[in-house]
């Protein structure tokens, strides 16, 4: 078992948990994600590690009510705990495996939507420790949804926040941000990283392939199984077949096919959906999630 050492409200649905898990904090690295199930007969459920404390022996995660799973999870408190906490899993950020003085001399931007600032936070945070600064933009769709903001602000060398609705700082879009600052405040970017929801991270794509910055996303929205097995994160990079969960989470931005990976995401939601990407895809459709009959 696991024991939950903390668990609080960030916003709206949204849950932040520390758990006791010495061997995951002892290992696991930014960008990497957990396999999280609350009981024996829970689903398993993958999360972004949000924040880890080698010393504590903790791991810290973050998750946002969405089916009955989700929701069970984040019923539990503080002295509770999870039945499964497997990881670390995928790979670390590109980022922490370049030299640190070497990345001193980048400009970094990041720009997280909603849940996304949980798995943008241990980059910066990583970046911070190791004498490195990195503008952060984050937005979301009103102030109470704006997460981590204090945490962020300690570790950014720049934090912009920005709302759909002008409830907070300002009224936009985090692309919304990133041109004013190119733009209008001739700030250089040499690499910007983007989490968040899919179709928020094909925008940003598109905005910095005009501006001529190279862009790594985070494809963990997509994410179902987390081994490698189920074949629900099947996604095209570069015209070649990779998985989010082993190939990633992190990929080339402008290679990826949103387009393709959202209109999977919702076709794997049904069943005549997934029996027609396994007629599409043939012997690449892995079937392992056991809905789709691709495994029989």
């Amino acid at each position: 078992m696991f024991p939950i050492v903390k668990a609080e409200k960030l916003a709206d649905r949204i849950y932040l948990m520390e758990v006791q898990a010495p061997r995951v904090a002892r290992s696991c690295q930014p960008g990497e994600f957990v396999i999280v199930r609350t009981d024996e007969a829970g689903e398993r459920i993958p999360l972004t590690i949000c924040d880890y404390d080698r010393e504590k022996g903790t791991v810290t995660i973050v998750i946002q009510e969405v089916g009955a799973s989700t929701v069970r999870m984040c019923r539990l408190k503080a002295g509770d705990a999870f039945a499964d906490f497997a990881g670390p899993l995928g790979n670390p950020s590109e980022l922490i495996k370049e030299d640190p003085g070497t990345l001193k001399n980048k400009r970094i931007v990041f720009v997280a939507g909603g849940l996304g600032a949980a798995p943008v936070y241990p980059q910066v945070k990583w970046l911070h420790e190791h004498g490195v600064s990195a503008d952060v933009i984050v937005g979301a769709r009103n102030r109470e949804m704006i997460i981590l903001e204090n945490e962020m602000r300690a570790v950014a060398g720049n934090l912009y926040l920005t709302t759909d609705d002008g409830s907070y700082v300002r009224k936009g879009m985090g692309t919304d941000v990133l041109r004013e600052l190119v733009e209008k405040q001739g700030k250089k970017y040499d690499v910007c990283i983007a989490i968040g929801p899919m179709i928020m991270m094909k925008f940003v794509c598109l905005l910095t392939k005009e501006l001529g910055i190279p862009t790594v996303v985070s494809m963990n929205p997509i994410m179902v199984d987390g081994t490698g097995m189920c074949g629900a994160c099947r996604l095209s990079v570069g015209g070649k077949v990779k998985f989010a969960c082993v190939d990633g989470p992190e990929f080339d931005g402008h290679l990826v096919d949103f387009d393709e990976a959202m209109k999977r995401q919702q076709m794997y939601k049904t069943q005549e959906g997934r029996a027609l990407l396994r007629q599409q895809e043939g012997d690449t459709h892995h079937g392992g999630c056991g809905n789709c009959g691709g495994d029989r």
